[in-house]
């Protein structure tokens, strides 16, 4: 049985009540890892997986779930800037950096020591130039006004040690995302599809974004949001041509993307 609690991380700097005493230390579930055949797992303290790498391939993005995230990709495969939400295994952040040498790639992420794990053993490049790993709040950074209409693409998966459902999941959360989007970005979220999170995930993604899909579930009810900041026309033949050039230079399974976006709008 499930039981609905707030997230560790989220209560921390919570003030309460007009008596509310100086906000907390943050407090954190402890970050722990796992491997199996090859893959390195990142957990929180908890059986549910944050995050994997396949040793022998770092940059690639493991999860099949991680690779939809990237389903943006049908829409724009020049983007400036690809912000990251939750860190994990840096899986996404790493894949983005290597892909696109001309964004500027940007990861959020409040604990210090997923930070600290992705680089000691899941190979996140150092900061430079285009890479920024900033250690904060993912509500403070989308809230603030100076970075917003500037990204083009925004990954979110934030999650705590149950892994049920995302931390940040209210209407003023996804109104916030929508105001950091370029005019034509797109937000890609992991969302868990047989949790009652998922259909207020929805519904607060409906109301601040103007077109969003859902992709199948993959793994253990991992389905992946597609929100649009303006409303797309869906070509499909397009669409798959433009799958095709994302197999042949990142060898992501691209056209299973178009086929999940098909059966979203035929359903």
């Amino acid at each position: 049985m499930l039981i609905k609690r707030k997230s560790i991380e989220a209560q921390a700097n919570r003030k309460e009540g007009p008596a509310a005493r100086a906000p907390r230390k943050p407090k954190f579930a402890p970050v722990t890892l796992s491997e199996q055949d090859g893959v390195r797992y990142l957990h929180f303290g908890t059986e549910w997986v944050q995050g994997a790498m396949r040793i022998r391939k770092p940059d690639w993005p493991e999860l099949e779930y991680a690779q939809q995230m990237m389903a943006w990709m049908l829409f724009n495969l020049a983007p400036g800037h690809v912000v990251q939400l939750g860190l994990g295994t840096g899986a996404l952040t790493k894949f983005c950096y290597r892909q696109f040498p001309e964004a500027r790639v940007t990861a959020v992420e409040l604990n210090p020591a997923v930070i600290a794990i992705c680089n000691s053993m899941f190979k996140l490049p150092a900061e430079d130039e285009r890479l920024s790993i900033l250690e904060m709040d993912a509500m403070d950074f989308v809230t603030d006004a100076t970075r917003h209409d500037s990204v083009d693409a925004l990954q979110v998966d934030l999650y705590d040690a149950t892994a049920r459902g995302p931390v940040l999941d209210t209407p003023e959360f996804y109104q916030a995302c929508a105001a950091l989007l370029a005019e034509d970005g797109i937000m890609t979220v992991n969302l868990f599809g047989e949790h009652p999170s998922y259909a207020r995930n929805l519904k607060a993604m409906r109301f601040a974004f103007e077109q969003v899909l859902c992709l199948p579930p993959v793994h253990e009810g991992n389905v992946i949001a597609i929100a649009f900041k303006t409303a797309r026309d869906i070509d499909f033949p397009a669409l798959y041509e433009r799958a095709a050039q994302i197999k042949d230079s990142t060898k992501l399974p691209a056209r299973s993307w178009v086929n999940g976006l098909k059966a979203a709008l035929t359903s």
